[in-house]
């Protein structure tokens, strides 16, 4: 099969990649390397693989490759400051245990990301609405919500714009 060329910025940094039309994002980003992004159901239905497009958040294994060609996409590893250190929210799921296994973790951090940059202060409904998409076996999701209410207070402590990437 034929390949071609796709460019786009994965993380704030430009990306040229040579893949084959029927592609998915989520394996291209797993054969470069992307470690975050997990490999789930690969049918839209667990969200293990949530990533931004365009700030939009995406299931990975439903866009194929080619569909990024100029866009950005961001995954967990992007939110992580050119310090080493972690992103409010990323701090937020570690302290209120709310990573057990980890596998799901990439895809609500990147699902909670998006929501709070619509909706900084958000409420329960839309944490739920919000998360609905992205799956855990081992929380209970109990954590997941308190995490995602830690964060929006940790990211109002931040200087205007700091938590946006």
């Amino acid at each position: 099969m034929t390949k071609h060329i796709v460019r786009f910025i994965l993380n704030g940094r430009a990306v040229k990649i040579e893949v084959e039309p029927r592609t998915t994002l989520l394996r291209t980003l797993r054969e470069i390397g992307v470690i975050s992004v997990k490999r789930g159901c690969e049918e839209g239905e667990c969200g293990t693989c949530t990533v931004l497009v365009d700030n939009s958040p995406q299931k990975s294994c439903m866009i194929l490759a080619m569909e990024v060609e100029g866009r950005s996409v961001t995954t967990s590893e992007g939110l992580i400051f050119p310090d080493g250190e972690l992103h409010p929210i990323q701090q937020a799921f570690i302290d209120e245990g709310a990573i057990q296994c980890g596998y799901c973790t990439p895809g609500m951090v990147m699902a909670t990301y998006a929501l709070l940059m619509r909706s900084p202060d958000p409420t329960e409904e839309e944490v739920r609405n919000a998360l609905a998409g992205n799956l855990c076996r081992c929380t209970g999701y109990v954590s997941i919500f308190r995490a995602v209410k830690k964060a929006s207070a940790m990211m109002k402590k931040l200087p205007q714009g700091a938590g946006d990437r």
